[in-house]
């Protein structure tokens, strides 16, 4: 949804090119080092941005976005809706689970307003994000959009990209070498402890964005911006908890506010997790801080396989190459302009990693168990 709208500048036209790789590979673990000439003198990127323009994929589909929204609003009535019905009975807890799908279509959506993917009007795009994000999910939209842009500038950089500083998680050895206590066990075990984890993502992201609320530190550039976004938060919390308490017994209406948290960090934490895990890591590389745009996008992520219900589930994030490359692509454009990344992937020798649902899984947890290894083998 990872400034006053988080719409990243077309990109960087620096870049390097490298020896050529198959571009269906599934395997990141070796980067492919620039080391021919840069072709025609010009950017990597430039060709394909070019191409892209060409065929109207970064127009916006406002009409698209209005259909999906309504029909999240009209699930959104009708599950509060069942739980008046319903009343104080414990079936009204299965109610959390259509929730959690309906609320992670709110996320996404968030997401993409961010990245001014559904109006060209900036405005517009602010205040759809900020009805989604931070009125409907209970999440700072200036605390999403400041770390997320700082993510996609510099993909998986150690040293850049928030998603990858040590935290509960780590992801590469040597931020191990400080973890005592409790983080010190969380490392060890982290890939076996990663869904479980996820569940927590939901109430994590409140309590992030409260916490930028209140820092001096935080991402709000002026009073105003701070009172509406602490506002929404305010009025998410109390229209939540009312419906809760107002239809379920305050035993019940606990629990179906941890289903329903618990399955939606599960949910995002799934459509997330296997964009970068495992692929490339820039400064791990001596030039990875010369990578022109197209090189720092592709070789970091990893697109996810599959059809109609692999795109809904992960709200087009499968696509993550196509949606680095051009964040303000709208969502249905993604898979259109994939042939022809894939294409340009492959015309200047850079591998492009597409893999399978599973597979990404075991790729990203794959790395998070080795990350951990020096731990293990030190117990």
């Amino acid at each position: 949804m990872p400034q006053a709208t988080a719409t990243l500048t077309e990109p960087d036209r620096s870049a390097a090119t490298a020896s050529p790789a198959d571009p269906r590979t599934a395997t990141p673990s070796t980067a492919t080092p620039p080391t021919a000439a840069r072709r025609g003198g010009g950017s990597e990127f430039g060709p394909l941005l070019r191409t892209i323009k060409e065929q109207g994929l970064l127009e916006r589909r406002t009409g698209w976005y209005a259909r999906g929204m309504a029909v999240n609003f009209l699930g959104l009535a009708a599950v509060a809706a069942g739980l008046v019905l319903l009343g104080p009975s414990w079936w009204a807890l299965l109610l959390a689970v259509p929730l959690a799908l309906l609320s992670a279509r709110v996320a996404f959506v968030g997401h993409d307003a961010g990245h001014a993917q559904i109006c060209a009007d900036r405005r517009w795009n602010r205040v759809i994000q900020l009805v989604h994000a931070n009125l409907l999910l209970g999440m700072s939209q200036e605390w999403w959009n400041d770390k997320h842009n700082r993510h996609h500038a510099n993909p998986n950089h150690l040293d850049k990209d928030p998603d990858v500083t040590a935290d509960i998680l780590v992801f590469a050895q040597h931020q191990t070498t400080d973890r005592t206590g409790f983080r010190r066990w969380l490392t060890r075990h982290q890939a076996w402890l990663f869904f479980p984890l996820t569940t927590l993502e939901g109430i994590a992201l409140k309590v992030y964005g409260f916490q930028a609320l209140f820092s001096k530190d935080g991402p709000f550039r002026t009073r105003r911006e701070r009172l509406v976004e602490g506002a929404l938060l305010l009025a998410h919390v109390t229209g939540y908890a009312a419906l809760l308490l107002a239809t379920l017994t305050p035993v019940q209406a606990l629990l179906f506010a941890l289903i329903h948290q618990m399955l939606l960090g599960l949910h995002l934490g799934m459509a997330f997790a296997p964009n970068h895990k495992g692929m490339e890591m820039p400064d791990a590389h001596p030039d990875g801080d010369s990578w022109g745009h197209l090189r720092r996008q592709v070789l970091t992520s990893r697109n996810i396989r599959g059809g109609f219900l692999t795109d809904w589930f992960l709200g087009g994030l499968n696509y993550q190459i196509e949606h680095h490359l051009f964040p303000s692509m709208p969502r249905p454009h993604l898979r259109l302009a994939q042939p022809a990344v894939r294409a340009h992937c492959r015309t200047v020798g850079i591998s492009y990693t597409e893999t399978g649902f599973v597979e990404s899984y075991r790729q990203a947890l794959g790395h998070l168990h080795e990350v951990g290894e020096p731990l293990r083998s030190a117990a």
